[in-house]
């Protein structure tokens, strides 16, 4: 089984035009990516690294989960959870906040089975974007949340 450091290295798998993750088998896994997708990534990063300066905004942060490797498309971690782990290929412990920008591949399950496996790993919310920008806020602490807990102000809604 190939380690996820192993896979980051790897000179065939470095220019695809896809996110790479890998499942609980160490088989990877790849999305396509689309203009509209990382439209919105780049969105949510800029806004969220305006409201949180305090910690580090991260677009496909690689997170260790019990169900192989999985890459939020955004992330936010606070500088002390960040440090131990800046120069890692990968995070055993997730960002504090972990946004997916639910892509017309995904489905409802998949989405809600990496909210459940980012919340393991010690992610305190799970934010969803879908295809229209809106965006759907989880915390552990409070599943019917209508808006984030470390980022109250975030807008509910883009326009991209």
């Amino acid at each position: 089984m190939r380690t996820w450091k192993e896979i980051c290295e790897d000179r065939t798998l470095q220019d695809l035009p896809y996110k790479i993750e890998t499942n609980r088998f160490n088989q990877i896994v790849m999305s396509p990516a689309s203009n509209w997708h990382g439209g919105f990534q780049s969105e949510i990063a800029r806004r969220l690294a305006d409201a949180l300066p305090e910690g580090r905004v991260i677009t496909e942060c690689a997170v260790e989960t019990s169900d192989g490797v999985k890459v939020p498309d955004v992330a936010w971690v606070s500088t002390d959870r960040l440090q131990p782990h800046r120069r890692s290929a990968s995070m055993p412990i997730a960002p504090e906040i972990c946004v997916e920008i639910r892509s017309y591949s995904n489905s409802v399950v998949e989405m809600m089975g990496k909210m459940q496996l980012y919340f393991a790993r010690g992610a305190e919310e799970v934010w969803f974007c879908d295809e229209d920008g809106n965006m759907k806020f989880y915390r552990h602490d409070e599943p019917d949340a209508t808006k984030s807990k470390l980022c109250p102000d975030f807008p509910v809604k883009f326009e991209w």
